[in-house]
């Protein structure tokens, strides 16, 4: 399996780091993408990826945090990206949820960014929340398919779906689609071919069942895959394991030296 999308360098992995990752690697974990949200955290998440063979890293900053990009912020983004580790650009997009940074604000920066993500030839990391249409429209006209990407700990309708994978990007579930009331999303879930589908934790935030109330780790992954196969009968849980493992590796064009068989 890969974690696409977890935040490892978070205060709250301080004290047992090195068993999270011995944890994630037993129970099949090969890779984890930590995503970086801001400046600081783009850091980390770089920092991150150097301490460890199975963990590689994304820059960008979050529309909760775009309020504070200025020049040198895209600038040191920039210098971030050309470690041989940095694999995707994000998260970034639009939250209307929150309202933390302006609306007017975050579709400028996510153009920005997009933008940049272009120049350096990265794959996009989306952040969607309650921005469907702004999100989809900005994505096509800024061209981010020529790169492609993915949207994130997705929680949105089939139709959103299926009009981001037609812009080339894949899905990604979280320990969301493990959750009592996510009936809809397990429905369009089912409906979306594996070849479109990517695993996450977003770890430590949304903590799949049979865990829940507890912090959310990578090798809680395989939870997300065993849903995800339910709702495919015709493949195995380990089939499930190795496509959305083989979608992240090509998406983010890793490197595979621990592969599992």
């Amino acid at each position: 399996m890969i974690d696409s999308h977890a935040h490892l360098y978070d205060p709250v992995f301080d004290a047992d780091r090195d068993e999270v990752l011995s944890r994630a690697r037993d129970a099949g974990v090969e890779a984890i993408i930590s995503i970086g949200c801001d400046l600081e955290t783009s850091r980390r998440a770089v920092e991150s990826a150097d301490r460890s063979e199975m963990i590689y890293a994304t820059i960008g900053v979050h529309p909760h945090e775009v309020k504070h990009i200025n020049d040198a912020t895209l600038a040191e983004i920039e210098t971030l990206a050309a470690h041989r580790k940095v694999v995707g650009y994000g998260e970034i997009g639009l939250d209307y949820y929150y309202l933390h940074s302006p609306r007017e604000t975050q579709q400028k920066q996510f153009r920005l960014q997009i933008g940049l993500a272009r120049t350096l030839g990265l794959p996009i990391v989306v952040h969607s929340r309650d921005a469907k249409a702004d999100t989809l429209a900005i994505l096509k006209e800024e061209g981010a398919g020529t790169v492609g990407g993915v949207m994130h700990c997705f929680t949105g309708d089939l139709e959103m779906a299926r009009a981001a994978i037609e812009l080339n990007f894949y899905i990604s579930f979280s320990g969301v689609l493990t959750f009592t009331n996510a009936r809809a999303l397990r429905e369009t879930a089912r409906a979306l071919p594996l070849d479109r589908i990517l695993i996450e934790t977003d770890c430590p935030y949304l903590t799949p069942v049979p865990h829940r109330g507890r912090r959310n780790e990578p090798a809680y992954v395989r939870h997300t895959a065993h849903a995800l196969a339910e709702l495919h009968p015709s493949r195995t849980p380990e089939e499930v394991m190795r496509i959305t493992a083989g979608n992240a590796a090509r998406l983010f064009a890793l490197s595979r030296p621990n592969s599992l068989p």
